[in-house]
């Protein structure tokens, strides 16, 4: 007899009880993002008071690999006692769901967190939560375990000050990634300060006994040089435009660099929106048209130009403070708010056109780049409709010798970049060919960072490339038409495979990054040594996993067989460490601080040798494996 369903079936979550049950509907997943997705929550709240004119500092601490500290000197939580819970503000605060100063736009003007759920959302996924106010002349305490009070809100002690002070150790019942990690929190202070000029960040990694200040007076100006420090500019100062209207300040730094490519981040309220928005779009449009009417108005060319040839080499950090911002998902990556665009579009232009006529020598030299930029887009257009006369794509029928795979699901398909013909031999004889292609390249691809797109579709092995993946690049690209939702990358362990697998991430990087986005990207690891001991045999992918061996088995009767490269495995041993879905490791490419990542591709690849000197000289010591 089937079980009766009926009301006394309906189970009813209170508090925070519901975050608990389904976390990573609250902070993404449970994973090595959700577990800084719980920092990102309390530091906006600290942010949020430095928006309202109200902080001007924030420390933050990592008191040890679980836990984590983040104060500031704003106006504290409130501590009265609520008129409709009866009790005390901040414990409504860290309990309730959609509980904050956010909702009537008095206490805060302009906000990133507006959904309320944030500092709470913390509260019920750490094991202890510690908060600690300074306000109204008294230092007030309190304690939560898993969300919920275990103690009253008690006063400590007197305070001429005020301020918040939040330290909470996120609970290992409910996140697999149990550790902080410094560089990933150094990154996003780095970010915030920058965002915020004059906001002194404090950094306290107690863990590595390290300490950092990030404070830049020049804010988002300094963020452009920042970005800009390892490349050619073509005007030593930055464009910077900054207007109040409507409650709705817009700050924008822009400057261009002699490279091929636009870097461009735009935020909303310290939030960065990485598929940018309608104030990007306005700050796109009105570039185009300034810089296209200053060539009419001085007669330089009959050219016009499009909105690619003006963003070639542009470094540009948009920044705006919105009191009602629409984001386009909870995830905030997208502005939506559709009179920000032609705002924007308005005071841009404006400024730009005053800023072309007082300074002619950078407008000049703007604009000749972006001409150049032109006869390159012009060029990239044959090459490209080259490619497209090429035909349609059959297995066997492209100069790489893609063998596809019979899966014509996406995401249940693979597709391994093979160094050289003979690991690509040896791959297609391992694979399962339902679900994995093999693509082997010859040579190494095209350092996109020192060439134009225009020689990008001139390269053949990047146009072999971009024909497998379906998606297209530049304007065109649709990721809708990727035809592998796993995308994995095999070079051998040694540094010219290590270079290889470089050019091509620099390409995904630079021409296809959504596919990173994604999470389509990854990296394949392949073992660095076979063990052979008592007649069996395993592999270790590193020196640990080595050592680890010795450690528990001797260096009696132990052969060892290191593997350089991908071609001296046979087809059945690359299947079982590299190939198997069961068995092997793969690295997911992601991009956490693009700002970095940009640095770093342009820091390797980029026409400048200092820098690569620089870097290689300060990190030699951290080689390991090194081929001589």
């Amino acid at each position: 007899m089937a079980e009766e369903y009926g009301a006394k079936n309906i189970r009813v979550l209170k508090g925070v009880e519901s975050v608990r049950q389904v976390p990573a509907m609250y902070i993404g997943d449970t994973g090595i993002r959700g577990i800084h997705h719980l920092f990102y929550e309390v530091l906006d709240n600290s942010i949020d008071e430095t928006l309202t004119g109200n902080c001007t500092n924030i420390k933050v601490t990592l008191i040890d690999k679980n836990t984590l500290s983040v104060e500031d000197n704003g106006r504290g939580i409130p501590v009265d006692m609520h008129p409709t819970e009866k009790r005390p503000a901040v414990e409504v605060v860290l309990t309730v769901l959609h509980a904050g100063g956010k909702f009537d736009h008095k206490s805060y003007q302009v906000s990133g967190g507006l959904h309320g759920v944030g500092v709470s959302v913390v509260n019920a996924l750490s094991s202890v939560l510690e908060v600690e106010i300074k306000r109204d002349g008294k230092i007030y305490y309190q304690k939560y375990e898993k969300g919920k009070p275990v103690t009253e809100l008690q006063v400590k002690s007197d305070t001429n000050e005020t301020g918040t002070k939040i330290t909470f150790i996120p609970d290992k019942e409910i996140f697999n990634t149990y550790e902080f990690d410094p560089e990933i929190i150094s990154k996003r202070l780095r970010e915030l300060a920058f965002l915020n000029a004059g906001l002194k960040i404090e950094f306290t990694d107690e863990v590595n006994n390290k300490r950092e200040i990030f404070q830049y007076e020049g804010g988002i100006i300094s963020y452009v040089k920042f970005l800009n420090k390892i490349k050619e500019k073509l005007h030593e100062e930055p464009i910077y435009i900054k207007k109040e209207k409507d409650k709705i300040i817009i700050e924008i730094a822009l400057q261009y660099n002699s490279g091929f490519l636009e870097t461009v981040f735009s935020f909303c309220n310290n939030i960065n929106n990485v598929e940018h928005g309608t104030h990007y779009t306005g700050f796109s449009t009105a570039l185009t048209r300034a810089v296209n009417d200053y060539i009419k108005k001085n007669k330089l060319s009959e050219e016009k130009l499009t909105g690619s040839d003006v963003k070639e080499g542009l470094t540009a950090i948009i920044s705006l403070k919105i009191p009602e911002p629409q984001f386009e998902g909870q995830t905030k990556t997208k502005l939506g708010n559709s009179e920000i665009k032609g705002l924007v579009d308005s005071v841009v232009y404006d400024e730009l056109v005053n800023y072309f006529e007082e300074h002619p020598s950078v407008a000049k030299a703007v604009v000749f780049k972006c001409l150049n930029a032109a006869k390159a887009r012009e060029a990239a257009k044959k090459a490209r409709e080259l490619v497209r006369r090429k035909g349609a794509l059959e297995s066997g029928s492209l100069p790489g010798k893609l063998a596809d795979c019979q899966e014509r699901d996406p995401s249940k398909a693979e597709l391994f970049i093979v160094e050289g013909l003979s690991a690509g031999g040896s791959t297609k004889m391992g694979r399962v060919r339902e679900f994995q292609a093999v693509l082997p390249l010859r040579g190494k691809v095209l350092n996109v960072e020192k060439a134009r797109i225009d020689k990008v579709f001139k390269n053949n092995e990047i146009v072999i490339l971009i024909q497998a993946i379906g998606t297209g690049i530049g304007e065109e690209f649709d990721i809708n038409k990727a035809r592998y939702h796993k995308i994995i990358i095999m070079s051998d362990a040694d540094s010219d495979g290590n270079h290889i697998s470089t050019l091509i991430l620099t390409f995904f990087y630079r021409y296809m990054r959504q596919l990173i986005d994604a999470g389509y990207v990854y990296k394949a690891v392949p073992p660095l040594y076979k063990v052979t001991h008592s007649g069996k045999s395993f592999y270790a992918y590193n020196d640990k996993e080595l050592d680890e061996f010795y450690s528990k088995n001797g260096r009696e009767n132990v052969g060892i067989q290191r593997y350089k490269g991908l071609g001296e495995m046979n087809p059945g041993q690359l299947f079982e460490t590299t190939l198997d879905p069961e068995r092997r490791y793969l690295k997911k490419i992601t991009i956490e601080d693009a700002a970095l990542a940009d640095e770093m591709f342009t820091v390797l690849m980029g026409e400048e040798v200092a820098p690569r000197k620089k870097f290689i000289f300060e990190h030699a010591k951290d080689v390991k494996n090194l081929d001589v």
